[in-house]
């Protein structure tokens, strides 16, 4: 009986895969060179070598190119590895995602496709689930690996974690346009790391709907 002969691999998947990361290489450059408003299709492909049918078989709009080039970026440069503590951990994961968030171009990037989103509802979807929720995600894994190690604190809520580290990325990147430095690290470690235990009882706040 002849012996099976090895499975052939797969190459159409590998430069599939090869393509998909040409183009996205093409939209950033692109993006740096021209801007969201001179930015096309036509131009993401000359660069990339590839057909526009091959873009628009991938992904409906240039936004959604620049979404996924994004979101690759996030996997690719922010790490999500075990340092042995939640504070060590929590440090990288922020030292990376703020590092990251400083280039000149990601910062125009996410201020368009935060723009993009608010306008064109159907993308804002695609925004939300492809990139938005991918970095909470990130985030969660190293608060679920804290959490089975028993170094979590009780303070604040995982939930309210995420917002803060998140929140206050968007909220410098669009409005205050503040540093992502190492100074605000260190601020956001103290405050969700070492941060104390809420008081048993709190007074009732006063309405201020009616306090005018």
């Amino acid at each position: 009986m002849d012996k099976q002969r090895p499975t052939a691999g797969r190459p159409g998947r590998k430069r599939s895969e090869e393509s998909r990361m040409a183009i996205l290489a093409a939209s950033f450059e692109l993006f740096g060179e021209v801007g969201y408003a001179g930015l096309t299709i036509e131009g993401i492909a000359a660069r990339a070598g590839c057909g526009k049918q091959t873009i628009y078989r991938w992904w409906p709009s240039k936004a959604d190119v620049l979404l996924d080039a994004m979101a690759v970026k996030g996997e690719l440069y922010v790490t999500t590895a075990d340092h042995g503590s939640y504070g060590q951990d929590l440090r990288a994961f922020l030292e990376d995602t703020y590092r990251l968030a400083r280039g000149r171009k990601v910062i125009d990037i996410l201020c368009t496709l935060m723009a993009e989103a608010q306008i064109d509802r159907d993308f804002g979807g695609r925004f939300r689930t492809a990139f938005l929720h991918r970095r909470r995600d990130s985030l969660q894994t190293v608060i679920d690996r804290a959490r089975r190690r028993g170094d979590l604190p009780s303070h604040p809520a995982p939930s309210t974690v995420l917002d803060i580290v998140f929140g206050t990325l968007w909220y410098r990147l669009l409005a205050t346009r503040q540093a992502l430095d190492s100074d605000l690290v260190d601020d956001l470690l103290a405050t969700l790391v070492q941060a104390p235990p809420p008081p048993t009882t709190t007074p009732a706040a006063s309405d201020p709907t009616e306090a005018l």
